[in-house]
């Protein structure tokens, strides 16, 4: 069986729930942790009762070093800095787990990933990440990393000396900015294959894990996960829409990934909604996004390519349970 581990506060529990539902219609023997940021989504959860789910709650396992540096970072900075904490929490709340998957709240499973675990045995590795595997037009390594944090596995006694390592780093520094070579959790994995060349395999099927960065560098149909990066959610009155970020995606991608990814986030907003938790907006867009967005609108009525792309589906909360 395998275990993952994610982590999210109340804001993103619409995709938490989604990454859940997804993993219930595609995975067979597994077990979810889910590490709850706050009281609020502990509480909600913990009332769901969801199948194959078992909660951490922050403030139970944090500790000494983590508290002494919580002040000094954002809330986004600091769930960055629990990625190598949370295997770990996993581990001693099981002493019986041999190995665990963390996986951004934003992932959501198209199909069963035994593909991927079946590379990573063959590796005889005990660490697995993956890269990026930018499209040219979207690259960002330089800043962000040639690896992405969304996908790790760690073996518990083979990878601790990886994920100590790595652990002991974001204690030092972990922060929304690059600064000497450094970007948040991530660009500490950018030398890992050289660092640790014993215990890291990186994912060699490229398409298996796919995002919006490279959704126009390969065919949606043959991902088993979707990383829904730059996704948000809007509320206006009753009305709901998906904010998508301006990538390109691919109308057939649109059609077969993010729609139905969009069916699950309705089906999560209408269940929070019985378990009285009101969804708000997860951003807005700033007035040169907003400027953009009527820029694409507009070159796309005179049938101009355009390198903008937003992609809105408007859902109310009374017409959710008719469209999923």
């Amino acid at each position: 069986m395998e275990h993952y581990v994610t982590l999210f506060d109340s804001l993103y529990l619409p995709q938490g729930i989604s990454l859940h539902r997804s993993m219930e219609r595609h995975l067979k023997k597994y077990t979810l942790w889910i590490i709850c940021m706050d009281e609020n989504t502990y509480f909600i959860l913990n009332n769901m009762l969801l199948p194959n789910v078992k909660l951490l709650f922050i403030c139970d396992i944090e500790t000494k070093e983590l508290l002494s540096i919580k002040p000094d970072r954002t809330k986004g900075e600091y769930c960055w800095t629990l990625s190598p904490f949370a295997p770990k929490f996993v581990f001693d709340a099981d002493k019986e787990i041999d190995r665990v998957t963390y996986i951004d709240a934003d992932m959501w499973f198209r199909k069963n990933p035994n593909e991927i675990f079946s590379e990573f045995d063959s590796s005889g590795k005990s660490v697995l990440i993956t890269e990026h595997h930018y499209a040219t037009e979207y690259d960002q390594s330089s800043l962000s990393g040639k690896y992405c944090v969304q996908f790790m596995t760690f073996k518990k006694n083979e990878g601790e000396p990886v994920r100590q390592w790595w652990q002991d780093r974001c204690i030092e520094w972990c922060f929304a900015k690059f600064e000497d070579g450094k970007f948040g959790d991530q660009k500490y994995l950018d030398d890992w294959t050289d660092r640790f060349p014993k215990q890291v395999h990186v994912l060699k099927n490229e398409s298996l894990i796919l995002a919006p960065w490279n959704a126009t560098k390969y065919k949606y149909e043959n991902s088993a996960i979707w990383h829904f990066q730059a996704l948000k959610i809007m509320k206006k009155n009753s009305l709901f829409s998906a904010f998508f970020g301006f990538y390109k995606i691919p109308k057939n991608t649109k059609k077969f990934v993010y729609s139905e990814y969009l069916k699950d986030l309705g089906y999560s907003i209408s269940l929070l909604n019985d378990f009285n938790h009101t969804v708000i907006t997860q951003g807005s867009m700033t007035l040169w996004q907003k400027f953009k967005h009527i820029i694409f609108k507009f070159t796309s009525m005179l049938n101009i390519p355009s390198s903008f792309n937003i992609a809105e589906i408007q859902i109310s909360i009374n017409e959710i349970d008719n469209k999923i």
